[in-house]
């Protein structure tokens, strides 16, 4: 079969970098983590672009723009714009003090700032339960497209262990090298089948219903505007969450230390613009453009609240070389990023959880922290929990109580180290109680509290939380003189 060929071919590709790269590796858990500091703006533009942009946006996006319409544009461009202006600002700051300090891991930026290892504990912690459903939601992608290209329902397990397999090696064979260097290709790749498809679905209704007629049928179903769907309450509760994306999820603050210059760094940063935007209007609008396809039945058409099948079903229906390179462009999209993360966490487990152990031990403990996250997502993945998009929102939302502690970080103000760790454990316990009392925990980031969205609320008691304790600390202070 054409798709499994390609697939094939791509594994075996992937691997041949991975291997190379390690003529990169000069050894030592510092070079295998961020790459000592000395990577070249290019590369380190497609890791970052790669590893942000997932299976989360073929899939999940497309899925959410066909059921859901505008609002879609809105909630992803607010977040690239956002991601942007943080970066811009903070970015080439964060960049001389991780090399001034010799960061690798964010949970080390903390720890330093803060002045205690505590705190780097507690954001690992955090980091370990959290990204779970984020790294799931990459296999549970990959298994999705697997079993709709490659024969069944039954073989959506497969997929997933296909995915856990290549994200475990591609992590650990070179490290930040061996991810980097495949990012490099797989982003390329990215963007190649992005444009396909959506010149695919672009010509297949330009040519059988043209496109004012295609804008007519979804504008019939309140589409071309922020439908019943993005209410304000609904906007906000997805938005907010991914608007700080950029400081708290570790495998993206991790890049902030890598880049060999300032050059690099800013060129890291225009590359991301420029991907992010391009990869945004492609998923966004071949979301659109499918439903107006469905709804006039040039395509088969998918109930919007199986959106995460649209993909899928499209892939169904076209050429099979055109869907077999889309196929592999959304494995890619998902190994990017699945791959990132776990590397980070290994990072993250040895350096700031092993950090009383040697060098060596802490590589090996990296290396069974990497395989047993790997191990612990493919799980969650093979039992299809959830929307992928919303696994995405709500990993993010658990994530949200290290953004207050993080922005003081970046700013260089200073708070008490327990007040960092309270802050912390308050957001995020706050968020496990709400998980533990909605009869849909992965939706929980959809509640409303007192009024407000419960991402509001979770930042809310964090920041509370430190703010008290500053004033805590500064009254003893007084009370002491």
């Amino acid at each position: 079969m054409l798709a499994v060929g390609l697939f094939v071919a791509y594994i075996l590709l992937g691997t041949a970098i991975a291997i190379y790269s390690r003529r990169l590796l000069r050894g030592g858990e510092v070079d295998f983590y961020i790459g000592s500091q000395r990577m070249g703006g290019v590369v380190a533009a497609l890791t970052y672009a790669a590893t942000t942009y997932s299976a989360f946006m073929m899939v999940g996006l497309v899925g959410l723009s066909y059921a859901t319409g505008m609002g879609a544009y809105g909630f992803e461009l607010l977040y690239l714009v956002a991601t942007v202006l943080l970066l811009m600002y903070f970015a080439p700051r964060v960049w001389e003090r991780a090399k001034e300090r010799g960061w690798v891991t964010p949970a080390e930026m903390l720890s330093d700032h803060f002045g205690s290892r505590l705190v780097g504990a507690t954001v690992a912690l955090i980091y370990l339960i959290s990204l779970v459903p984020y790294t799931a939601l990459q296999m549970k992608g990959m298994g999705e497209i697997f079993a709709k290209m490659v024969g069944g329902e039954e073989l959506y397990g497969l997929g997933v262990l296909f995915g856990a397999l290549l994200v475990l090696a591609w992590s650990l064979i070179a490290g930040i090298w061996s991810v980097a260097l495949t990012d490099a290709f797989q982003g390329l790749f990215m963007l190649l089948a992005g444009s396909l498809y959506l010149g695919w679905i672009f010509m297949l209704v330009h040519q059988n219903m043209g496109l004012s007629a295609a804008t007519e049928v979804l504008a019939q179903k309140g589409l071309l505007n922020m439908s019943s769907f993005w209410t304000p309450h609904v906007f906000l509760s997805f938005t907010l969450p991914w608007m700080l994306f950029a400081m708290i999820h570790p495998q993206v603050v991790q890049r902030i230390f890598m880049p060999k210059d300032k050059e690099g760094l800013a060129l890291m940063l225009r590359g991301f613009m420029l991907f992010g935007l391009i990869y945004t209007i492609i998923a966004v609008t071949v979301g659109l453009l499918a439903r107006a396809a469905a709804e006039g039945g040039l395509v088969p058409f998918v109930d919007p609240r199986r959106r995460d099948l649209v993909t899928p079903t499209l892939l169904a229906v076209m050429n099979p070389l055109l869907s077999s390179v889309i196929f592999v462009s959304i494995m890619a999209a998902a190994v990017t990023t699945a791959n990132s993360i776990v590397l980070s966490l290994a990072s993250v487990v040895a350096r700031d959880l092993g950090r009383r152990l040697s060098e060596r031990p802490r590589m090996a403990l990296g290396y069974l922290s990497a395989a047993l996250l790997v191990a612990v997502a493919a799980a969650v993945a093979y039992s299809r929990v959830g929307y992928i998009v919303d696994l995405a929102v709500l990993t993010t939302t658990m994530l949200l109580p290290l953004a207050p502690v993080t922005l003081l970080a970046w700013t260089g103000v200073r708070a008490p180290a327990w007040g960092a760790v309270a802050s912390m454990l308050a957001g995020f316990g706050a968020v496990l109680a709400l998980m533990a009392l909605y009869n849909k925990p992965i939706e929980v980031f959809l509640l409303s509290i007192y009024g407000m969205p419960s991402s509001v609320f979770v930042l809310l008691i964090s920041s509370a939380v430190l703010i008290i304790s500053v004033l805590i600390e500064k009254a003893m202070s007084r009370g002491q003189a």
